[in-house]
C-alpha cells in the first residue's frame, strides 16, 4: 500500500465512480448532496485563504500595493510563524507531504536527469521547508558516453514540490553586497514546481548557481593542457627564453648584452600574442560550459514552475478544497452503500481495497480527515462500539442546508434596527 495520501482522480470523477454505483433513482439526489458538501467546503476555505495573504504580505517580494501601518519586530515574527503554521496546514489538506531531509542532502550528492552540479549558499537563508506530492516511478532514456549512447535510467519523481524559503534580513548579511542580490533580505518566496526527480531536489533551492562537475573539469582541462603543453614548447620558449636572458643582463647577473634585432621582437611578440590568445580562448571555454549549465538548468525551471508566492495559496486552496471534498464524499458513500455500519478501519480499508481493484491505484485514505468533516455536519452516528452508519440523503441536505442558513446571522441586526 502507498504511503502518499493523494487520491489520483478529480472530484468531479470521485463523484461520477460513487453515482455510477447507485441507483439511477437516486443519483441526483447524490450529486445535489455532493454539490452542497463542496459549497460549504470552499466557504470555510477561503477564511483560511484570507488569513494566508494577510500573513504573507509583510513578506511578499512582488506586493504591488503600498503598506499602511510597518509592523515592529515582534510583529514580524508573530506573522512569519502565522504564515508558516497556516502553509504547512494547507500543505497537508492538499496531500502534501513534509520532504525527508536525507532526500534534500541526496539531490546534492547524487543526480537523475540533471547533469549539472548545483550549490546553494544556505548563508543567507534563514529558514527552508519542502513539501511533496505524487511520488512514482518514472523512467527516461538519458544521453551517455559523450552523446554517443543512450540508457534507460529509473528514477523517483515527485508530481508536486511546495517550496517555502525565508531569507535572512539585512542586517544578518554583513559583508555582502545587497543591491547584488537577486532577492529582497527579510522577503519570504514560495513556489511550486511539477515533476521534479527526487536526486534532483537541489535545483528548485532558492538562490541555486552552477558548478562544474569533475567530468567537465576534464574535459576542459586535459585539452587545455595539452594545447598549452604545444604552445609552451613551440611558440614561448624562445619568447621566454630571450626575454629572460635580456632581464639577467638588465640587474646585472649577465655581462653580455643581449641583442634585439627586429627578428627577436617578432618572436617574442608572436610567442606572447599565441599565449594570451590561448588563454582567452580557455576562459571562453569555461564561461561558455557554464552558460550551457545555467541554460539548462533554466529550461528545467521554467518548464516546470506552476506558481509562484501568493498565487501558490490559490493553488493549494484548490487542491485541499478538492482533497477535503473526496475524502468527504467517499466515508459518506461507503457508509451509506455498507450494508451494516462499520468501524474507520473498516471503512478505510474497504475504500482502499475498492480502488486497488476497480482503477489500480493505490493510496493510504485519510479516513480519520474524512470521518471528522462528516462528523462536524452531523452526516454520520456512531454507537457505544465505533460503528457509523451515514444518516440518509435527505437528511444530509436538511442538515447542511441548516447550517448554510445560519452562516451569517442578521437576525440581532434586524431587531436592533426595529427599535
Amino acid at each position: 500500500m502507498s504511503g502518499e495520501h493523494f487520491i489520483p482522480f478529480r472530484k468531479t470523477d470521485v463523484i461520477t465512480m460513487c453515482a455510477d454505483e447507485l441507483p439511477a433513482a437516486e443519483r441526483e439526489s447524490f450529486l445535489g448532496f455532493t454539490t452542497m458538501l463542496a459549497s460549504l467546503l470552499h466557504h470555510r476555505f477561503h477564511a483560511r485563504i484570507e488569513a494566508l495573504k494577510e500573513a504573507y504580505h509583510p513578506f511578499n517580494p512582488e506586493a504591488d500595493t503600498r503598506t499602511i501601518l510597518q509592523l515592529s519586530r515582534d510583529e514580524r515574527q508573530a506573522a512569519r510563524q502565522r504564515l508558516e503554521e497556516e502553509l504547512a496546514a494547507l500543505a497537508r489538506a492538499a496531500n502534501f507531504t513534509l520532504i525527508d531531509p536525507d532526500d534534500l542532502d541526496r539531490a546534492f550528492t547524487k543526480h537523475s536527469l540533471l547533469k549539472v552540479r548545483l550549490a546553494v549558499d544556505m548563508n543567507v537563508v534563514d529558514k527552508v521547508m519542502f513539501f511533496r506530492r505524487g511520488e512514482s516511478t518514472r523512467i527516461r532514456k538519458v544521453p551517455t558516453w559523450l552523446g554517443l549512447r543512450r540508457k534507460s535510467v529509473a528514477f523517483t519523481n515527485f508530481a508536486r514540490v511546495l517550496v517555502y524559503a525565508r531569507f535572512k534580513d539585512a542586517d544578518h548579511l554583513a559583508g555582502i553586497d545587497i543591491d547584488r542580490l537577486p532577492f529582497r533580505p527579510g522577503s519570504i518566496i514560495i513556489k511550486l514546481f511539477q515533476n521534479v526527480p527526487r536526486d534532483d531536489l537541489e535545483m528548485v533551492f532558492p538562490n541555486v548557481k552552477a558548478r562544474m562537475r569533475g567530468i567537465d573539469k576534464v574535459l576542459i582541462g586535459v585539452p587545455a593542457l595539452i594545447s598549452g603543453t604545444i604552445i609552451i614548447v613551440t611558440k614561448l620558449v624562445a619568447s621566454v627564453g630571450l626575454l629572460l636572458l635580456l632581464l639577467g643582463f638588465w640587474i646585472g647577473v649577465r655581462d653580455e648584452p643581449v641583442e634585439l634585432d627586429q627578428p627577436a621582437l617578432v618572436s617574442v611578440g608572436a610567442g606572447l600574442f599565441a599565449f594570451g590568445a590561448y588563454m582567452m580562448r580557455q576562459v571562453t571555454k569555461f564561461k561558455n560550459r557554464k552558460i550551457l549549465f545555467m541554460k539548462a538548468l533554466s529550461e528545467n525551471l521554467y518548464f516546470r514552475n506552476l506558481d509562484n508566492d501568493a498565487g501558490v495559496f490559490h493553488h493549494l486552496l484548490d487542491a485541499a478544497e478538492e482533497a477535503e471534498a473526496k475524502e468527504a464524499v467517499l466515508a459518506f458513500h461507503f457508509l451509506r452503500t455498507a450494508r451494516q455500519p462499520l468501524t474507520a478501519a473498516e471503512l478505510d480499508r474497504r475504500i482502499e481495497d475498492s480502488f486497488a481493484q476497480r482503477w489500480d491505484a493505490n493510496f493510504d485514505f485519510e479516513v480519520d480527515d474524512g470521518l471528522r468533516k462528516l462528523r462536524e455536519l452531523s452526516l454520520v452516528t456512531e454507537d457505544e462500539h465505533g460503528r457509523l452508519n451515514a444518516v440518509t440523503l435527505a437528511e444530509a441536505k436538511q442538515l447542511m442546508d441548516h447550517v448554510w442558513d445560519t452562516l451569517f446571522d442578521y437576525s440581532h441586526l434586524l431587531v436592533d434596527s426595529a427599535r
